[in-house]
């Protein structure tokens, strides 16, 4: 069943994951896209403010994108999204650390200029398996209508 627009009050939306964070992964998405020597090195690592050997930002955000595809925006009648309101990164993500995924429904409006879509807003916590949180992150989706969909798929 494709998920539209209806099928997102606001409100909790899910838990997604755990998913198990490897410190092979670390290195080599550090390696790839954000060498700095406390992704990359335990020794600077443990002299940074970090205090040891943490995932990059970017690759937590990257997980978070992969875990909210695969929880609902597979299965949703998704046109995008304009962008990322808000993204903080709040603790770090160590080697081991088993990711959750809480998503919220924080805003959900029928489009102005588009009246056949809706604008869902949801704010995404990952968290540690202590439940610390770790990055939060505010993005509004575009999706379509059930009224659209059915007109779509009848014409």
């Amino acid at each position: 069943m494709t998920l539209t627009f209806e099928d997102f009050p606001p409100g909790h939306f899910g838990t997604f994951g755990p998913r198990r964070v490897t410190r092979e992964e670390i290195l080599e998405f550090a390696a790839e896209y954000d060498p700095q020597p406390m992704h990359l090195d335990e020794e600077a690592a443990s002299r940074s403010m970090l205090k040891g050997l943490s995932a990059s930002g970017w690759h937590l955000c990257a997980i978070m994108m992969r875990m909210i595809f695969d929880g609902y925006i597979s299965r949703t009648a998704s046109l995008g999204s304009p962008g990322v309101n808000e993204l903080r990164w709040l603790a770090a993500l160590r080697p081991g650390d088993d990711i959750t995924l809480d998503v919220e429904v924080a805003e959900a409006r029928i489009s102005r200029s588009r009246p056949d879509t809706g604008i869902v807003t949801f704010k995404a916590v990952a968290r540690n398996g202590a439940g610390e949180a770790l990055c939060e992150w505010v993005s509004p989706i575009i999706v379509r209508r059930r009224e659209a969909m059915k007109a779509e798929q009848a014409g």
